[in-house]
């Protein structure tokens, strides 16, 4: 088209134009020059390549679990779960932290990563792919926390930080809209490692055995004991929720804490009971169970776009159960992981956001 004609096109049909552009080659064309950037935050433009909610999980990108290890320096792999490969450019950590600088991822929500950042007591927030970030100040010094849960909401996010002192232990949450934490009283019971699952607007844990379920409501800060009965019999038990409706429940049968089988269960329509999905396959159960080696504080499980996963920070590859086809599968160990690796492997589900801000 001619350069005259173009420059003359009115903005609201260049935007429109432009934005049939798939997004990802639109974004290798926003440093030619202002207007083209500046796009990326006009409404138009927002509304072709937008999820349907500020919580939907829909994106433009290809989706990835990332693995974070001390093995990697300031650099996270990704494995393509749409290409069902490993990705060759590691994803770099926040442009705010430098190489020499020491954090530690803690948690993903909707293209955001939470990392700790010890040296200046703080926790910091980014999308690396807007390249907007934010350092939130620990509540309190000195602070020690045994876990940190980022929840994605329509209006930014929360962080919710379990704090422990002596016998008593403390929940603080954090609101990106008004940039300020609150304090509430924690609970005498001890949670696992793995942090707080988002359902239904609250935050669902499960405790160390005898195992109970708790709900949290990061409006009131409030506890409270949950009515859903687990199944008997387990010797571990984890929580997932696919982000809408669905809550599952991944647990160890067994006795005398001792696993023999791995089973996946459903919340029924009433919320009240479990219906079961499915059982690992007995050779799944083997190597599940030589990875682990009974030490079920390794073990944690997160969703991902249709994928049910279970993980342990002893071993470096991810078990996960396919909702839609109803199988078990092994994501292979990351290419760049040297033969002598050790235990700390973090994975997380990262689907890329273009809008989630920090």
């Amino acid at each position: 088209m001619d350069p005259e004609i173009w420059s003359r096109l009115p903005e609201d049909i260049l935007e429109r134009v432009l934005s049939f552009l798939p997004l990802k080659t639109f974004l290798s064309l926003r440093s030619t020059c202002k207007h083209f950037k500046s796009l990326l935050f006009s409404p138009s433009f927002v509304s072709k390549h937008s999820p349907a909610s500020p919580t939907s999980s829909s994106s433009p990108f290809s989706s990835f679990l990332l693995l974070s290890h001390h093995q990697f320096s300031c650099k996270c792999p990704l494995y393509d779960t749409v290409q069902n490969a490993w990705r060759n450019l590691p994803l770099s950590y926040s442009p705010t932290v430098s190489p020499a600088q020491s954090c530690t991822l803690l948690s993903a929500s909707h293209g955001r990563l939470c990392f700790s950042h010890p040296s200046s007591s703080s926790f910091i927030v980014c999308n690396l792919l807007s390249r907007s970030s934010r350092v939130v100040k620990y509540p309190k010094f000195p602070c020690s926390f045994e876990s940190l849960t980022l929840v994605s909401t329509s209006t930014g996010y929360k962080l919710l930080m379990m704090s422990s002192s002596g016998s008593s232990n403390t929940a603080f949450v954090y609101d990106s809209g008004i940039h300020l934490w609150q304090q509430f009283q924690g609970i005498n019971l001890i949670l696992n490692n793995q942090g707080g699952v988002f359902h239904e607007g609250k935050l669902y844990f499960i405790t160390t055995e005898p195992f109970h379920i708790l709900c949290f409501d990061l409006e009131t800060g409030s506890w409270e004991r949950s009515p859903i009965q687990l199944p008997n019999q387990l010797a571990f038990a984890r929580l997932v929720s696919d982000g809408n409706r669905k809550l599952y429940l991944i647990g160890g049968i067994g006795s005398d804490g001792i696993s023999r089988s791995l089973k996946l269960w459903e919340l029924s329509g009433d919320g009240e009971n479990w219906a079961e999905v499915e059982r690992l396959p007995e050779m799944m159960v083997k190597k599940f169970l030589s990875v682990c080696y009974h030490k079920y504080e390794h073990v944690y499980c997160f969703w991902h776009e249709g994928l049910l996963c279970v993980c342990c920070y002893t071993w470096p590859e991810v078990l996960y159960y396919k909702v839609s086809r109803k199988t078990w599968h092994w994501i292979p160990k990351c290419p760049l992981l040297t033969e002598k690796w050790s235990c700390g492997f973090k994975w997380f589900s990262f689907v890329p956001q273009l809008y989630s801000f920090a």
